[in-house]
């Protein structure tokens, strides 16, 4: 359907070279967006470009530190000039930091959060001016289903993914005039270098997950490419401002 054909977009994927964010470029590359996947690891960025190349897509890498405003200013610069716009922004890059909120240094609270929320408003922010020069935009932020819920080993991540829903709100509606949509994901419980991790470190992790999950598994990162291209392309047009769980329904269980 030409609604959600993305031929011609220009997408960012930030901490595109794994996981949920390479699910997302995947998805984007499948239906016809040039992609620019965005990490701090050139050679995983470049694995991701090979594998999206191998799908037929354009892509390229760009090293990225989405904490520093100058690397999200030229991050955002280099996938205009080299691919002529910017149409698509998907804010993914993230970190979790898991200890008892008593137990946290400063050091630990800010790196928490100028990684995954101060750096998505500086990446929007940088390719604002450029979405508007293109007619219009779309952003994703990739939040939580603890900009939901709390979680006591989470503290700051919690409440930089609170922050997210809240920044994409306030976007959407600052920006609405330029035709620019600003929507969130909330990813549950999916299988990536984050929650594997956190199934070692949280005993009885796994048995509990799926025990609330409605479908009975873990969420895989290919599980968003469609939800990440409905509110990349028209599709989603009237759309702006929302947070979609994308979690098995594991938020709906009481």
């Amino acid at each position: 359907m030409k609604l959600f054909d993305l031929t011609g977009r220009v997408a960012i994927v930030t901490g595109g070279n794994g996981g949920i964010g390479l699910g997302l470029a995947t998805g984007m590359a499948q239906a016809g967006a040039a992609v620019v996947v965005a990490g701090r690891d050139g050679k995983k960025n470049a694995e991701a470009v090979k594998k999206l190349e191998g799908l037929g897509a354009k892509a390229i890498a760009a090293t990225v530190d989405v904490a520093d405003e100058a690397s999200c200013r030229a991050l955002v610069d280099t996938a205009a000039s080299r691919l002529g716009r910017v149409d698509i922004l998907v804010n993914n890059a993230g970190i979790a930091i898991r200890k008892a909120p008593e137990a946290y240094t400063l050091d630990d609270w800010r790196k928490v959060i100028d990684i995954n929320l101060t750096g998505a408003f500086l990446c929007a922010q940088a390719a604002y001016p450029h979405m508007v020069k293109a007619g219009g935009g779309k952003i994703i932020n990739i939040g939580s289903m603890l900009s939901i819920f709390g979680m006591p080993h989470a503290v700051a991540y919690g409440a930089s993914k609170g922050g997210i829903v809240q920044m994409s709100r306030s976007l959407a509606t600052a920006w609405a005039k330029d035709n620019i949509q600003v929507n969130a994901l909330l990813p549950g419980w999916i299988n990536s270098d984050l929650t594997r991790s956190a199934r070692v470190e949280v005993e009885g992790l796994n048995e509990r997950v799926l025990a609330r999950t409605p479908t009975k598994r873990w969420g895989e990162p290919e599980d968003f490419a469609g939800v990440g291209v409905f509110l990349a392309s028209t599709a989603s047009d009237f759309i702006t401002g929302v947070a979609i769980p994308v979690d098995g329904g594991f938020s709906i269980q009481g």
